[in-house]
């Protein structure tokens, strides 16, 4: 059973309308997490006043394999220094010939400055593969329920597309916050996707009118008593959050009040302003005369250098000059994954890596601390 199969398993009876849907992903090419390209910019579309969407094509101009809710790093050169950063993929993977990010512009944001003010059709970004775990995948369910404030919609909305693109029909909640109504990100087409599908129910709540002033829909922020209104079987559906740190830390505690079941709750926690602290460093012990340093060895440039056991291998190799992609450093979104083919670190994550990942010997440099000697596959 392939990626996409497991995704929607649970809404369809797995036959060969859908075998037949999926065809695209059999011509689409793998793209590695570690692995950075040149994309194109096709399309600029304005979603709200400072939010916009970015259409990208591969420079091959082959389809790209990833999964719903899935994010990439993109890289530029901005103001003569390299910057990059994570951006969830808000197209879907049934449309594989154009990837997009939806990017909302941060005031003293670089990289978010930097694409509203400068990239343009014909203009060419840098970027490593997809990545990421907040995908159905990892939790696969008859009825869910989205929820998401400001920019957060858009890994739901790759999630919402994708379904609605096979024509699965899920049943699925989609609650989204916004300040105004002109800052809802998606309104005309998330209400279209509604019309298409009878079992996609969109609802929004603002918490004032703005410029809007017959605007009919609550004021406010999210309550139990609009949730239970909106989903009176929420505690029965897969939850799927994702906004700013704030929003998301009110949204589990209502669902806690509420009774809703922890397992069955999952939030992309890609705010890296959240308050999501790197682990501190471990004590060294020094046995047997050991020192506390240890050789890191590359088995593709044939490189090495020395490190501290306290610091992570991602700063280590930074400072020997080596070119590693890497985005929060805080071992949450997933880029600086590599491979450890001998040796072993303490590894301590906030959820950018899975399990099975890490079976594979895959592990994230930038929370990893060696424990003895090492040899990387870079």
């Amino acid at each position: 059973m392939n990626s996409v199969d497991k995704i929607f398993a649970p809404a369809l009876d797995l036959d060969n309308r859908l075998a037949d849907a999926l065809t695209w992903e059999h011509g689409g090419r793998l793209w590695p997490s570690s692995e950075q390209q040149t994309l194109t910019c096709c399309r600029v579309v304005d979603e709200t006043h400072d939010i916009k969407s970015f259409e990208f094509r591969t420079a091959d101009g082959l389809p790209v394999r990833f999964e719903p809710g899935q994010f990439m790093t993109v890289s530029a050169s901005v103001n003569g220094q390299s910057v990059e950063r994570c951006y969830t993929i808000s197209s879907p993977p049934t449309r594989p010939f154009l990837v997009s990010i939806t990017v909302k512009r941060v005031p003293g944001g670089t990289m978010s400055n930097w694409l509203h003010d400068n990239m343009k059709p014909g203009r060419e970004l840098r970027a490593y593969g997809p990545s990421g775990t907040f995908t159905p995948t990892a939790a696969p369910a008859t009825k869910s329920l989205y929820l998401s404030a400001g920019s957060g919609v858009t890994p739901l909305m790759s999630m919402t597309r994708a379904s609605i693109d096979l024509g699965l029909n899920r049943d699925v909640i989609f609650i989204h916050s916004a300040r105004t109504p002109a800052d809802i990100v998606f309104r005309e087409e998330l209400s279209r996707l509604a019309k298409l599908s009878p079992r996609l129910r969109v609802f929004f709540v603002c918490e004032g009118v703005g410029d809007e002033a017959d605007w009919d829909g609550p004021i406010g922020r999210l309550s139990l008593q609009l949730l239970s209104q909106w989903a009176p079987d929420y505690l029965e559906r897969e939850v799927f959050t994702c906004g700013p740190a704030g929003y998301m830390n009110a949204v589990r505690g209502l669902l806690l009040e509420g009774g809703h079941d922890p397992a069955r709750y999952h939030q992309e926690s890609f705010d890296i302003g959240a308050g999501v602290a790197p682990e501190p460093a471990p004590a060294v012990k020094e046995a047997d005369g050991a020192c506390g340093t240890f050789t890191v060895k590359l088995s593709r440039s044939a490189k090495s250098f020395t490190m501290s056991a306290t610091d992570t291998v991602l700063s280590a190799a930074k400072k020997a000059g080596v070119a590693v992609a890497s985005s929060c450093s805080q071992g949450v979104c997933g880029t600086c994954k590599t491979k450890l083919l001998e040796g072993s670190v303490d590894m301590k994550h906030n959820g950018g890596i899975r399990d099975r990942e890490v079976q594979k010997g895959f592990r994230l440099l930038c929370c990893s601390r060696p424990t003895s000697d090492l040899v990387l596959e870079l």
